[in-house]
């Protein structure tokens, strides 16, 4: 997961970058949490991984589920920012999907580690997990709503200017985050950019149907 986090601010943070000894904690638990799943790690574990001390660990963090719903959150946003940077304005509507398909895709497949804690551990927390996901999945389909929405190229009769209402932009980030839940219990990570073309062709369905 190194390569995956890094000085971005987590949710709530002040405007600075957090700490090395934050980032290292996330990592830490990124770690911990692969080799024995979230149940199992403690924060002992945490802070071995981390090379920091329990000390510092509570100077971040109150519990364990705080430090998982940090890095749950500040890995998201690392993922909404690669696709925010994948949308080309000059290009239609369609084609700016597709890159921030592909972009989305990339991400996650390059820390199959992450990939884990984001999808499956996160729901292992209950409704402080659920609250997480549900903060995160706003904050994509709002992103995708206004991106969409606010495209002005392609508006011609061939291609019409595309339009999602707040609803649908919701369902097109459930539909994708159960296509990826799919790919990880059959064990396809590795395959994750198959997923672009069913993703693509469901945000241009949605997008499609709510023009009517």
């Amino acid at each position: 997961m190194t390569a995956t986090i890094d000085k971005s601010a987590p949710s709530g943070a002040a405007e600075s970058a957090p700490s090395e000894h934050y980032t290292r904690l996330l990592q830490g638990m990124a770690h911990a949490v692969a080799a024995k799943g979230y149940a199992d790690t403690t924060i002992a574990d945490i802070v071995r991984e981390a090379a920091v001390s329990r000390r510092t660990f509570y100077e971040h963090f109150s519990t364990k589920t705080e430090c998982l719903i940090a890095l749950y959150e500040t890995a998201s946003r690392l993922g909404l920012q690669a696709v925010s940077e994948a949308f080309d304005p000059a290009q239609p509507w369609h084609t700016q999907v597709e890159q921030a398909m592909t972009a989305y895709m990339d991400y996650l497949a390059q820390d199959p580690v992450l990939l884990r804690t984001l999808f499956v551990e996160i729901l292992g927390l209950g409704l402080p997990g659920l609250a997480a996901r549900r903060r995160v999945n706003a904050e994509i389909a709002n992103f995708i709503q206004v991106a969409i929405n606010s495209s002005e190229s392609g508006n011609t009769p061939e291609v019409p200017a595309a339009h999602l209402s707040s609803q649908m932009a919701m369902t097109v980030v459930g539909g994708i985050n159960e296509l990826v839940l799919q790919a990880i219990e059959q064990d396809r990570v590795g395959d994750l950019r198959e997923l672009v073309a069913p993703a693509t062709r469901l945000v241009r369905a949605v997008a499609a149907d709510s023009r009517r």
